[in-house]
């Protein structure tokens, strides 16, 4: 299965040439914080310091860690989504579920190691998991979404859960996967969503009225 071009490191060249936002150097400070210290060490006077931000603006705009790891949450959604993939014809729902969420291992490339701390210490920290556990349940419900994959009733609420139960079993995969094409990652996620693909339902669609 091709992995399309990867739109996030386009996004991430666009950002580099203009200022980052308060809020982005925040998020920024955050990444580069638990990457070196840890999530459960990290504090809101440190991520102001690294930001070069009084903390008041910290708290104005976030107001605690839980947040900033919910806008971290936001961030990688919003890469995804800004240019997401264009459909192929016939290209089946799980394909395109495939692409967006190749797209999110791209754009997350860069905070690997904050990704693999948060992935060890969270469960240790009831607040912020459950925090992570619902901006994830969010993120993979927008994903189904862009892949015209319904989210409504039971079966897409069953749909989300699967969706992220496989985008975190590809993630244990990518986390040691150091190859340049990701071919490792890709199969294993191809495979978890295989297995589920009889839950990935398209959209329904509005029937078609002819014009009066």
């Amino acid at each position: 299965m091709a992995h399309r071009a990867r739109g996030a490191r386009r996004d991430g060249a666009a950002a580099a040439a203009r200022a980052p936002s308060e809020d982005e150097r925040i998020l920024d400070a955050a990444l580069a914080l638990i990457a070196g210290e840890g999530w459960r060490r990290l504090t809101l006077a440190a991520i102001a310091r690294e930001a070069g931000l009084p903390i008041l603006q910290v708290y104005r705009l976030f107001g605690s860690k839980q947040a900033i790891l919910g806008a971290l949450f936001r961030r990688i959604d919003e890469a995804v989504l800004r240019e997401p993939p264009a459909a192929e014809p016939d290209e089946r729902p799980r394909d395109r579920l495939f692409d967006l969420l190749m797209r999110r291992f791209d754009a997350l490339a860069p905070h690997k190691a904050a990704i693999a701390t948060l992935a060890r210490e969270l469960p240790r920290d009831p607040a912020a998991a459950v925090c992570a556990a619902a901006a994830l349940s969010r993120s993979m419900r927008w994903m189904l979404e862009a892949a015209e994959i319904s989210t409504t009733g039971i079966a897409g609420a069953i749909a989300v859960r699967l969706a992220a139960g496989a985008y975190l079993a590809a993630m244990r995969v990518w986390q040691r996967d150091d190859s340049p094409d990701l071919a490792q990652t890709m199969a294993a996620l191809d495979a978890r969503l295989r297995r589920i693909e009889r839950w990935l339902l398209p959209l329904e669609r509005p029937p078609q009225t002819a014009p009066a």
